[in-house]
């Protein structure tokens, strides 16, 4: 239980420094992909948490959620940038 408490408390600490540091350098595109690939892999780890299996679950959500925010982003650029 403390191994699951401890590698929680670091995956925020992390997750709260990004969230620091912002995405200035990062273009729409992969601003996209790494957000859908966070809310992927959390959704992911819940999911999979359910089934006993959270780490698979996070990594197949994470892949997922970013190839969905990367596909989703050219679209719009498509559709936008067509007019």
């Amino acid at each position: 239980m403390k191994r699951v408490f401890v590698a929680s408390f670091l995956a925020m600490a992390l997750a709260a420094g990004s969230f620091a540091t912002g995405c200035a350098g990062m273009s729409r595109t992969e601003q996209r992909a790494l957000s859908g690939g966070a809310i992927g892999a959390a959704a992911g780890a819940l999911i999979g948490g359910i089934y006993g299996h959270p780490g698979t679950g996070a990594a197949i959500g994470g892949a997922s959620g970013a190839a969905g925010g990367y596909l989703y982003e050219k679209n719009q650029e498509r559709h936008y940038d067509g007019r």
